[in-house]
């Protein structure tokens, strides 16, 4: 049987306020492995954040472990990068600049030219080198997305972290995205954990659908496997059964919960 490359084990998280106690997640288990495209889907308040923020090592366990690689994941570290819906670029910096900051950090043993490679490279990857001089003001919130993408795949991390990065963005500028990030995740076979809202996004772009169920003391309702091989087009999809059988299963699952809450 193969090891998995990250394994979240009976995680559970609450958070203090006070004398107030809240139990966010409750007994998260969940093996990935490596080179896999992951998304979280849930209602909001499902604890979808905290989950990716405690593999990021931004967010401490209460209990139970997350390990990458054998190691413990107890603090942030260059093996993962995190992508937030908010680009979060330095505006007085150039596109280039806010590339460089973060590959003069993980990458500051090596020369100067091989870490200019590195900034380039991943510039082009995102297909945003021809703004490299620009700020974050003169351009576009696609483009500053694609500039986040491209900070995080220059520190070449083993897991790359996704919080609902095209949830800010216009349908046309999103679809674009969405393709560049299958193509670069296909060409790269880099390890992915995406949160999204989306049910078509998650069915379009991940291996496996991890649905939550609602919180407080939110925990994984089902994993969805999602039977489509790569590379997948979007035109093409939306009259395959097994991508219309995979949507109608997220669908459900998430309707199904949201009459749960309005019962409540």
């Amino acid at each position: 049987m193969q090891k998995p490359y990250l394994e979240i084990s009976h995680v559970n998280k609450t958070f203090q306020r006070g004398s107030m106690l809240t139990d966010v997640l409750r007994d998260i288990s969940l093996t990935v492995q490596k080179g896999e495209y992951i998304s979280l889907i849930g209602h909001s308040g499902c604890g979808k954040s905290t989950l990716l923020n405690i593999v990021a090592g931004l967010t401490p366990v209460t209990s139970g472990a997350v390990t990458l690689e054998n190691s413990h994941v107890e603090r942030p570290g260059p093996d993962r990068a995190v992508v937030f819906q908010n680009h979060s670029l330095l505006p007085w910096l150039t596109v280039y600049e806010n590339v460089k900051l973060a590959v003069d950090k993980v990458w500051a043993r090596e020369s100067a030219s091989v870490r200019k490679d590195r900034i380039m490279r991943a510039l082009e990857m995102v297909q945003i080198a021809h703004a490299m001089d620009k700020r974050p003001g003169e351009i576009s919130g696609g483009m500053k997305q694609r500039v986040g993408i491209a900070r995080a795949l220059s520190m070449e991390p083993k897991i790359l972290l996704l919080d609902e990065p095209f949830g800010a963005l216009d349908a046309l500028t999103r679809a674009h995205l969405q393709d560049q990030v299958m193509q670069i995740h296909h060409a790269l076979k880099n390890t992915v954990i995406m949160i999204t809202h989306d049910v078509d996004e998650a069915v379009l772009l991940s291996d496996r659908v991890v649905m939550l169920t609602n919180g407080p003391a939110a925990t994984i309702g089902e994993i969805l496997k999602v039977d489509l091989p790569f590379p997948r087009r979007r035109l093409e999809l939306v009259t395959q059964p097994s991508y219309i059988k995979a949507r109608e299963a997220v669908l459900k699952f998430l309707y199904e919960r949201n009459k749960f809450v309005e019962a409540a």
